[in-house]
């Protein structure tokens, strides 16, 4: 029969053997120091100056002193002497100084291996449940690059389910992003995690923002909102064509320009003004106790609204002369020069008219 156990080599008891208490003891020695193993540290390569009574520790690739030649081994401190037992694959063992199971794989003793694959939970510090499957408890949780960047994705069943970031105070829901209920991100907030409000949204086709925090009309100057380009002035429409939709401006605010009839500027609240530099003439023409020129008429650049008031007047040139101007209408207005004395100089008159485009 053999001499020594298959596993641990353990001494067996012969046949008509002599002393058998020294073989049985040896291999309750051998027993006492694999069971239950307990290492008092790992790769160790320098013999301790006082061991104690059973200790054990496990050699390093290179260890000194009494352990010399010993590499891999276990060894422990039994009656004065050190005693000396090989590891077998898959042995495992408490390592005392890290306070960490560790495991022998044949050549050295490593972390026992972790599934990571289809795992019930993962809690971090914390406990993990049925619904949150993964818990962290942290000062911080970092999610760095691997190369050139990193994506952290939230991925929903269908177009009606929700994909988003909760954010809460005291587990209670205060604001929330990303996809809730439909396709398109939102930002939604709330007082009590009860009732929500859909402060930002955006149109998953167009990209046009929408929401509570946003213009709602070009009436609406609730104050915080933020104002819409469309609702709203600035410099890229501050300048430019007038417009108006049943009395609600829906273009610029002032809209300039010239005709060969004269110059004219239009406001966004319906105000229109007209100017012109007629052609010089002069007054030599009898007019009862002053001096006219001929009749004529200014047809305004651009045309007043129907039935609006408008208010036309003028200065003829000089100090002595002023302009009479008849009843206008939209399009246009009669006027002539009149002046104190004959004078047949050539004088240029102005002329301004106010009123309403709509």
């Amino acid at each position: 029969m053999p001499q020594n156990s298959p596993r641990l080599s353990l001494p067996f008891l012969q046949p008509s053997q002599a002393q058998k208490h020294v073989t049985h003891n040896e291999a309750l020695r051998q027993l006492d120091v694999v069971t239950q193993l307990s290492l008092a540290s790992t790769n160790a390569s320098t013999p301790p100056a006082v061991p104690d009574q059973g200790v054990v520790h496990a050699l390093g690739v290179a260890p000194t002193g009494d352990w010399t030649g010993q590499a891999g081994m276990l060894a422990t401190w039994l009656d004065n002497a050190w005693y000396f037992a090989a590891p077998g694959t898959g042995w495992r063992a408490w390592d005392e100084s890290t306070g960490q199971m560790k495991v022998w794989d044949g050549g050295a003793w490593i972390d026992p291996p972790v599934a990571t694959q289809n795992m019930d939970g993962l809690g971090i510090a914390t406990s993990y449940d049925s619904t949150n499957r993964l818990s962290v408890r942290s000062p911080a949780t970092l999610l760095s690059h691997e190369g050139g960047g990193h994506q952290l994705k939230i991925n929903k069943a269908g177009a009606g389910d929700t994909a988003s970031l909760l954010f809460q105070s005291n587990w209670t829901g205060h604001a929330e992003m990303g996809l809730s209920g439909t396709t398109g991100f939102s930002i939604k907030v709330s007082p009590d995690g009860s009732n929500w409000t859909d402060a930002l949204s955006f149109d998953p086709t167009t990209g046009i923002a929408d929401g509570a925090a946003i213009q709602a009309s070009p009436e609406d100057i609730t104050p915080g909102r933020l104002m819409r380009a469309d609702y709203g002035y600035g410099p890229g429409n501050l300048l430019g064509p007038v417009s108006e939709n049943g009395g609600v401006p829906g273009g610029a605010v002032i809209e300039r320009g010239s005709t060969p009839n004269g110059d004219y500027v239009r406001f966004a609240d319906g105000t229109q003004i007209c100017t012109v530099t007629l052609p010089a003439t002069g007054c030599t023409n009898a007019d009862g106790a002053l001096f006219a020129s001929g009749a004529a008429v200014w047809d305004f650049p651009m045309t007043f609204a129907t039935g609006s008031t408008i208010s036309v007047s003028g200065g003829g040139g000089a100090s002595n002369r002023f302009i009479g101007f008849d009843a206008p209408t939209e399009t246009q207005v009669g006027f002539k020069i009149l002046a104190t004395t004959s004078d047949a100089t050539a004088l240029a008159p102005t002329a301004i008219a106010i009123g309403r485009w709509f």
